[in-house]
C-alpha cells in the first residue's frame, strides 16, 4: 500500500497550541495566525500568499490544524469564533510526529465512516485524506462566504459605501454619514462610537471594493491617517480585498491613531453577526440509532 500523504496544515498543530498558550487560553483565529507567524518569523510574502479561491493559505492551514485538535478533544469549538484551550490541550504539546499521528488517526476514523455510510447508502460528507482536496471541500462548504463576496466586489464603488454604512449602523456606530463624492479627501464617511452615556469617539471610515483578491498596501493605510489627521480619534479601514503584513503593522504603529482593519474575512463575520443579507438554514442529520429499536421490532 502507497504511504498516505500527509497534509502540511499538520505541522502547525503543536504551534496552535502554543500560540494559544502564549495568548492566555484563548484567541481570535488571525490572533492564533499572527502569533505563529511572529514566532517562525513567516515572511509576508508566506503570510500573504493565496489560494486560487482567494483565500489566505498560511491561514486556511492555521484553521485545519485547529480542526483536527478540536476533534481531538484539545480545543473547545465555540459558536462566537473564539478558539479556547480544553483542560487537556492546555498540558498538551504536540511534536511533528505527535501530529502525523493525530492526523492518520483521524483520515482512518473517517475512512472507516465512508466505507460504513457506502454501504448503508448514506451520502458521503466525512473530509478528505489530503490536503489539495481539504481546500476543495473549504471551498465547498463555504460557498455562501464566496457568494457574498462575490457580490460585494460586484456593487459601485457607492453602493459599497452605502452598505458598509448600514454595516456599521448594525454594530453600534451612530450618527453616520457619508461624505460626498469626489470631495472626501480620503475619506468615506463619518460616524460616532459611544462607549458609555458619557464617553464617546469619532470615528471616520473609508471603504476599498475591489473586483479581485487585491492587497491594501501600508502606504494607503499611512494616507488614510494623514487625512484623519485632527479630525478623529478612530479610524475604520474596510476591503473587500486582504490587507498587507505591513499595513496591519502600519495600522497599530505605537504613537500613531490607530485604524481598525475589516477584510473580507471580517466583513462575512459582520454580515453573519447582524445577519444582514443572509438567511439562516437549519439541517437535520439523522439519528440512525434512535430508530434501530423499532426496526428491529
Amino acid at each position: 500500500m502507497a504511504k498516505q500523504k500527509q497534509a502540511e496544515f499538520s505541522k502547525w498543530m503543536g504551534p496552535c497550541l502554543d500560540a494559544l498558550r502564549k495568548l492566555g487560553g484563548s484567541g481570535t483565529p488571525h490572533e492564533v495566525s499572527d502569533t505563529i507567524a511572529e514566532d517562525f518569523n513567516l515572511p509576508d510574502e508566506k503570510r500573504e500568499e493565496l489560494m486560487s479561491s482567494g483565500i489566505p493559505r498560511f491561514h486556511n492551514q492555521i484553521c485545519w490544524a485547529r480542526q483536527y485538535l478540536v476533534w481531538e478533544g484539545y480545543i473547545e469549538s465555540s459558536k462566537r469564533g473564539i478558539w479556547k484551550l480544553s483542560l487537556t490541550g492546555a498540558k498538551k504539546h504536540i511534536t511533528d510526529e505527535d501530529a502525523r499521528k493525530l492526523f492518520l488517526k483521524w483520515v482512518d476514523i473517517f475512512s472507516k465512516k465512508r466505507k460504513a455510510k457506502k454501504q448503508q447508502n448514506i451520502p458521503e460528507s466525512a473530509p478528505p485524506e489530503i490536503e489539495e482536496v481539504f481546500d476543495e471541500t473549504a471551498q465547498r462548504s463555504s460557498n455562501y462566504k464566496e457568494d457574498l463576496i462575490s457580490i460585494l466586489r460586484s456593487l459601485t464603488p457607492r453602493g459599497f459605501e452605502e452598505l458598509c454604512l448600514l454595516l456599521l449602523r448594525e454594530n453600534g456606530i451612530e450618527n453616520l454619514k457619508l461624505t460626498k463624492q469626489g470631495r472626501d479627501g480620503g475619506i468615506d464617511g463619518i460616524g460616532t462610537l459611544r462607549i458609555n452615556p458619557v464617553v464617546s469617539f469619532k470615528v471616520l471610515f473609508q471603504c476599498k471594493r475591489y473586483n479581485d483578491k487585491n492587497s491594501i498596501k501600508r502606504e494607503q493605510i499611512g494616507d488614510f491617517r494623514n487625512a484623519m489627521m485632527g479630525r478623529a480619534e478612530k479610524g475604520i479601514f474596510i476591503t473587500t480585498g486582504y490587507f498587507s503584513a505591513d499595513s496591519e503593522r502600519e495600522a497599530t504603529r505605537e504613537g500613531a491613531t490607530q485604524i481598525e482593519l475589516v477584510d473580507c474575512d471580517k466583513l462575512i463575520e459582520m454580515f453573519e453577526n447582524s445577519e444582514l443579507g443572509l438567511k439562516q438554514i437549519t439541517t437535520y442529520e439523522v439519528d440512525r440509532q434512535f430508530f434501530e429499536k423499532y426496526i428491529k421490532s
